[in-house]
């Protein structure tokens, strides 16, 4: 009788959602990454768990941080104001 091979578990860790100590220090997130993008591969979790026209309204009116233009057709926004937007909003920063 043939030997099987051991199955090897899988690794979930994407489908958890992220925390804020996952964040790095400094740095800069896209839009994607503020809001996740479930059709992604593998699914990006979202921070701030909001549509993308609410979200960018808010951006308007004040009420979330501006973006920064890093090039031509590249906006992100700063890991540290995200990271204040979460401790406003009542996560955990």
């Amino acid at each position: 009788m043939p030997k099987l091979a051991q199955a090897t578990p899988l690794n979930l860790d994407y489908l958890k959602p992220p925390q804020a100590h996952q964040l790095p220090e400094t740095g800069y997130l896209r839009l994607w990454h503020v809001i996740g993008d479930p059709k992604a591969t593998p699914p990006i979790p979202a921070l701030i768990p909001i549509g993308r026209t609410s979200f960018l309204n808010g951006v308007k009116s004040g009420k979330y941080p501006k973006p920064v233009k890093l090039g031509e057709r590249t906006t992100a926004w700063k890991v540290e104001d995200i990271r204040a937007l979460i401790g406003q909003l009542g996560g955990a920063a």
